[in-house]
C-alpha cells in the first residue's frame, strides 16, 4: 500500500476542491434555479409569442360540432348561426392569410362550418370568389356544449383535427399569418 503523498500542499488541495465545487455549481446551478423559478412562480415572463387564444385541453373538431377534418392545416371559420357580416369578414380573412403564406399555401386549406345553410347572394359569392373553400355543416348544439363563445371565430386546426388557436371577429390578419407561419415552420406534419 502506498501512503498519501505528503508533498501536496494544503493550498493546492483547497484550489482543487474549489474547482470541483465551481464545476458542480455550473452544471447543477441552472437546474436548481429553473426548478425554483417554476415552483415559486417568480421571474417568469408574462409575454406570449402568439396572437390568438390558445386552445387548451382535448378539444377536437368533433367537440366543436365539425365532423370532417382535413389532412392539412386548416383556417376554419365557425358560425354557430347564419354567416352574417362578421363571419363573412373572417372567411375573407382566412383566404387572405392563406394567400399570404406564399409557397407554404398548399399546406393549408380554408374552410367554413356554419349551422344555418348559406343561401342567397352570399352562396353565389362563395361559389364565384372562394372556389377552394371547404364548406361543411356545424352542429350548433355540440358547438354550444363545447363552451365556445356563441359568435363567429377563425380557428387554426392542425392536420390531426386538433384546434390550436382561436381568433374572434375583428382580429388583424397579420397576427394570424405570423402564428400560422410559425406553426408551419416548426411542424413536420401536414
Amino acid at each position: 500500500m502506498t501512503a498519501m503523498n505528503p508533498t501536496i500542499a494544503p493550498p493546492e488541495r483547497r484550489r482543487g476542491r474549489l474547482q470541483l465545487l465551481l464545476l458542480v455549481a455550473v452544471v447543477v446551478g441552472p437546474m436548481v434555479l429553473a426548478t425554483l423559478m417554476y415552483r415559486l412562480d417568480f421571474w417568469v415572463p408574462e409575454a406570449r409569442s402568439y396572437h390568438g387564444t390558445l386552445v387548451a385541453g382535448e378539444t377536437g373538431l368533433q367537440a366543436l360540432g365539425v365532423d370532417r377534418p382535413s389532412d392539412r392545416w386548416q383556417l376554419l371559420v365557425t358560425a354557430p348561426r347564419a354567416c352574417a357580416d362578421a363571419c363573412q369578414r373572417l372567411v375573407y380573412l382566412a383566404r387572405q392569410v392563406n394567400i399570404g403564406l406564399g409557397r407554404e399555401a398548399d399546406r393549408v386549406v380554408h374552410a367554413l362550418a356554419v349551422a344555418a345553410p348559406v343561401d342567397g347572394d352570399y352562396a353565389s359569392t362563395l361559389q364565384r370568389e372562394y372556389p377552394q373553400l371547404l364548406q361543411q355543416p356545424l352542429d350548433a348544439e355540440r358547438h354550444r356544449q363545447s363552451g365556445t363563445p356563441d359568435a363567429p371565430h377563425l380557428w387554426i386546426v392542425d392536420p390531426h383535427g386538433n384546434p390550436v388557436l382561436r381568433y374572434p371577429a375583428g382580429t388583424q390578419g397579420k397576427g394570424i399569418l405570423e402564428d400560422l407561419k410559425h406553426l408551419l415552420k416548426i411542424s413536420r406534419i401536414g
